[in-house]
């Protein structure tokens, strides 16, 4: 039995080979969600939290638009799946790329990155909406994430010309 030993050494390779490739196929990066239920790439849980919400005064009476940054500390990614406000019937997210906007389901925060909601890119459209905002009024929004738990922010009202300063 001089054959054994060279065809226990084989079968353990292949085994090794089989297993290696199973748990790459199960690790993170692929999904829609971002990588495992543990909250994506890296190993990690995302740490959200929200900055620089502004809302400019709608010049029209039924449609806003809402611009925000969401940041993530933690190593694990998540995606923003709806947003929801008093001031309007529905909150839906657009994707803006090759100045063209497309409505989506939900938009990815990478782990340790960001967000960016902003004029002329990716962005939040309010429609049907209760009354017409005034400048300096504060508008509450509850943002709903695939992992996190959901964030609540008011956001301010700022002239129709607003731009933030980086």
């Amino acid at each position: 039995m001089t054959g054994g030993i060279p065809l226990r050494k084989a079968a353990a390779a292949v085994l090794v080979l089989g297993l290696s490739a199973a748990i790459g196929a199960c690790g993170p990066g692929d999904g829609d969600d971002g990588g495992s239920g543990a909250g994506g790439k890296g190993g990690g849980r995302p740490k959200l939290s929200v900055s620089g919400a502004y809302l400019p005064q709608p010049s029209m009476d039924d449609m806003a638009a809402g611009f925000l940054t969401v940041r993530n500390a933690g190593g694990g990614a998540d995606r923003l799946t709806s947003v929801s406000t008093p001031l309007a019937s529905a909150v839906t997210l657009h994707h803006t790329a090759d100045n063209r906007m497309k409505q989506v389901s939900s938009l990815a925060v990478p782990a340790n990155g960001r967000l960016e909601l902003a004029s002329g890119g990716d962005h939040l459209m309010l429609t049907k909406l209760t009354h017409r905002p005034k400048v300096g009024e504060k508008v509450e929004f509850t943002l709903r994430f695939a992992h996190s738990d959901p964030i609540a922010i008011k956001v301010p009202v700022e002239p129709t010309t607003y731009r933030p300063k980086d």
